[in-house]
């Protein structure tokens, strides 16, 4: 029984971080394509960018729903060994959405909605670190890739669960094979910078970052 409820779990877990809501968002209430529009990425920055600041949030809060939810669920039913496959499962399904034919986003949205179920106090170290440096380098994608290199070293520090400890690394190379795009426009000076929410206009499809959520 406790490994159908685990399997089931697994499953459904995938399929809610494979929910593309940037898609589904830009469909539903604006009648637009994310995926034609900007880079082309449903994830939280090119919403931001081609939607506006209202659905950037929107699916911002949803993609860290979809990762906190199942993680909390499977800590509390599984614990730690548990927990990290089935919090693993929805940022998975996140970047390799079945709905979207193995497309998908960065990750990085629905992964931080995992460290807030599972390590509070880390998702707050990173998320307060993470929006400092968005707003002082107006680049998105480094500040999601040391955030992500943050993780695994604040989990060692604070001798958190060792399953735990596995998962962030295996996270932190998911995350930054996702953004192999954009390391690669760093490194030519070429990554767009950001522009704060409040200067971004609604469907303005104005200059933004490039997509690292």
């Amino acid at each position: 029984m406790t490994a159908a409820l685990f399997v089931v779990l697994l499953v459904l877990a995938y399929l809610l971080g494979a929910i593309p809501f940037g898609y589904v968002v830009g469909r539903l209430f604006y009648g637009v394509d994310i995926r034609t529009q900007g880079s082309g990425n449903v994830g939280t920055t090119n919403v931001f960018r081609v939607l506006g600041k209202k659905a950037g949030i929107a699916v911002f809060f949803l993609d860290v729903l979809k990762g906190f939810v199942p993680a909390l669920v499977g800590s509390l039913v599984f614990g730690p060994w548990g927990a990290v496959f089935i919090a693993a499962a929805p940022m998975v399904g996140h970047v390799y959405s079945v709905f979207l034919r193995g497309h998908g986003g960065k990750g990085v949205a629905t992964g931080a909605g995992a460290v807030l179920a599972l390590e509070p106090t880390v998702f707050v170290i990173i998320f307060v670190t993470w929006l400092v440096l968005v707003f002082t380098v107006r680049i998105v994608s480094p500040a999601s890739l040391i955030a992500t290199t943050m993780l695994p070293i604040l989990l060692f520090v604070r001798d958190s669960p060792l399953p735990y400890q596995i998962a962030a690394v295996l996270a932190a190379v998911v995350v930054f094979y996702a953004h192999r795009g954009n390391i690669v426009r760093l490194l030519h000076g070429e990554e767009r910078r950001f522009t704060p929410p409040w200067h971004t206009r609604s469907g303005g499809g104005g200059h933004g970052a490039g997509e690292a959520l």
